[in-house]
């Protein structure tokens, strides 16, 4: 017989009258004994264990795998009352949703900058033959899968777009995007133990102590670069529309030398980080 290489369901049957005639049996077993029947009696106690010893009860969300001398007999899914065949071996397996945490990992991104990051994923058994039979045990197999995902994903992306001005996703910022790679990735890796993937994501994600405090200084660093850039072109458009306005109100004429003297003060003035002092000329303008 070829091995079943996949979940085969299993109909088994009503276990409520399999449970009357357990206690009919019961009830003969007792009667016979007492009428000095030994052998009907004795009859009656092997049919009151074969009939007990088939009955299965399933709570919800719970599967029954079957197995009659080590071969795979197929997965009883429903809940209620049951009776198989007594001869049947029974694992238990839960199909409730599960959460997974995974421990903070210390991982390269793509740019080789070391990062800690840790993910949660949530998944359940979706093949029940896979995962008691593909893998030893698949708690633990979704547990180093996981951290292998994660690692390859870390690798894939760069933290940030200050260290690759060109990257079009990165770890911090495109987090659906990231969240879908990371949920695709563990799918796959987790396939083989029958196992459905319904949520992963990331829940921490920081730059390694060691380089935290550079990186802080390097994203301070480049704020300050971007404000200074942002005022010099808000000076730069001031200076401007004061020189046109003193032209056109002729209030003052300036030739070139004036101009870049005015030009240099009002830069100073607007781009400074500090209040500046004011110098009064008493003399004439061209003192």
């Amino acid at each position: 017989m070829d091995a079943v290489k996949t979940e085969q369901i299993k109909k088994p049957a009503s276990g409520y009258m399999m449970l009357i005639l357990m206690f009919a049996a019961l009830a003969g077993g007792i009667f016979f004994m007492a009428s000095e029947a030994p052998v009907v009696g004795a009859v009656c106690w092997v049919l009151f264990i074969f009939f007990a010893k088939g009955l299965l009860v399933i709570p919800p969300n719970t599967a029954k795998v079957m197995l009659l001398f080590g071969d795979y007999q197929g997965t009883v899914r429903e809940s209620g009352l049951f009776w198989v065949n007594p001869f049947f071996s029974r694992l238990t397996v839960s199909m409730r949703a599960r959460n997974f945490e995974s421990e903070q990992l210390k991982v390269n991104d793509k740019m080789g900058n070391p990062v800690l990051i840790s993910v949660i994923l949530v998944w359940k058994v979706k093949d029940t033959y896979r995962a008691s039979f593909e893998v030893d045990v698949y708690e633990k197999f979704v547990k180093i899968q996981t951290d292998s995902a994660v690692r390859k994903l870390a690798a894939s992306y760069p933290y940030d777009h200050f260290e690759d001005e060109r990257a079009g996703v990165t770890l911090s910022t495109d987090f659906d995007e990231v969240n879908t790679t990371l949920e695709r990735e563990v799918s796959e890796r987790l396939i083989i133990a029958g196992i459905e993937v319904v949520e992963a994501r990331i829940t921490h994600l920081a730059y390694a102590p060691e380089i935290a405090s550079a990186m802080l200084r390097r994203q301070q660093a480049s704020a300050v670069v971007a404000a200074r850039h942002k005022i010099v072109e808000g000076a730069v458009g001031m200076v401007e529309s004061a020189l046109n306005l003193l032209s056109s109100k002729k209030i003052i004429e300036l030739d070139e030398e004036k101009k870049a003297a005015m030009v240099s003060n009002l830069m100073v003035v607007l781009c400074g980080d500090r209040d500046t002092q004011p110098i009064v000329n008493t003399g004439t303008l061209n003192q």
